[in-house]
């Protein structure tokens, strides 16, 4: 249900973490008093693309390492006992009696409680292993079997352990990428995100109604083998590794793959610099067509209002004196500069009149 409910999370969070790694990309790879790119713009969209493609795939592959982490941490009966997947009831109990002779209470002095606690483990895991019905049933439900105490043949536990693992499980799967389809957060590639969680509900009812283990699993196991120590994987092991999977796909289409599907084939990134010139270029040339413009309705707006004073010379001429005055006077000497130069020129002229003359006090 969590897992589930943590794509509701990841809705918002990456866009956050997104943010704050572009953030600190352009502080390290843009020298300071360079401009960075624009947000909006291509170069812009295209970083921070692939910056959140990094950061959601660094995500997904870090929960696959803890559920294999959170596995390989709860060892199995099998690991517990130190017999392999394929021990017969005689090799159990075997391996059994020479754990008991060695972490029985009767053979440590102290009262240790871990070391009571430890033995009784080891006598359920044994007595597990040693019954068809709940070997069965442990392999592909886990340890959560042993609280099934109505259940007594393979029958049982496969009924049971449908009707309250798998049933609630898909139903609630469904309900969730049905409610969030319905809010736009699962458009993309929704028919394979149905055709995924068919197949993961096909393979878990497959694994816990097969007397053997699926040559799948065998062949995940034999894989493991080769390439490490790892311990082999039980059915039910190989169904929360699968479920944490498809989710991590689920999140994987919801974050990177319209991303991709808008990159592909899009422009790579001297076609960006080039959409970029060309973008300012157009905005230069609508600033020069603006400008054009509105000096031509100026002109036109002037000559309209010079249209009274055509043909009449003496009026032209006085009124071109008194725009000349009023440009002198409104624009000339108020500007701050033009009244220090002129009060440092009366200043000077004062210095250097004779001693009498007027006006030098």
């Amino acid at each position: 249900m969590s897992q589930l409910l943590s794509l509701a999370g990841w809705a918002f969070l990456p866009s956050i973490a997104t943010s704050w790694v572009q953030t600190i990309y352009y502080g390290i790879t843009i020298r300071a008093g360079d401009p960075k790119p624009m947000p909006g713009s291509p170069r812009h969209t295209s970083h921070r693309n692939n910056i959140h493609i990094l950061v959601v795939t660094a995500y997904l592959a870090y929960t696959i390492f803890e559920a294999n982490y959170e596995l390989r941490s709860s060892p199995s009966f099998y690991a517990e006992l130190g017999i392999p997947i394929t021990a017969s009831d005689r090799e159990v109990k075997s391996r059994f009696r020479r754990l008991a002779a060695l972490h029985h209470p009767d053979k440590i002095s102290t009262d240790d409680q871990d070391a009571a606690s430890f033995f009784i483990h080891l006598k359920m895991a044994s007595d597990t292993l040693q019954d068809a019905a709940k070997r069965f049933a442990y392999e592909r439900f886990g340890p959560d079997m042993l609280a099934w105490q109505k259940c007594v043949t393979i029958k049982d536990f496969v009924n049971h352990g449908a009707m309250s693992i798998i049933l609630p499980y898909y139903a609630v799967a469904a309900a969730t990428i049905y409610i969030f389809g319905l809010f736009g957060y699962m458009d993309f590639a929704k028919f394979y995100r149905w055709l995924i969680l068919l197949t993961l509900c096909l393979f878990e009812i497959t694994t816990i109604t097969r007397p053997n283990f699926l040559p799948f699993v065998s062949l995940f196991n034999y894989i493991l083998n080769i390439f490490g120590s790892h311990p082999p994987y039980l059915p039910f092991q190989i169904v929360q590794l699968a479920r944490k999977l498809a989710l991590t796909v689920y999140i994987a289409m919801s974050q990177i793959g319209p991303i991709l599907a808008a990159q592909f084939g899009g422009p790579n990134e001297q076609q960006m610099v080039d959409d970029d010139q060309k973008a300012l270029r157009q905005g230069l040339e609508r600033l020069e067509e603006s400008t054009r413009q509105l000096d031509a309705d100026v002109a036109r707006l002037l000559d309209m209002e010079l249209t009274p004073f055509k043909g009449d010379a003496e009026a032209v001429s006085n009124l071109q004196g008194k725009m000349r005055e009023w440009l002198i006077q409104n624009t000339i000497r108020a500007d701050p500069m033009v009244r220090d130069a002129l009060g440092t020129s009366f200043r000077r002229r004062r210095m250097d009149a004779p001693a009498g003359a007027k006006g030098n006090r």
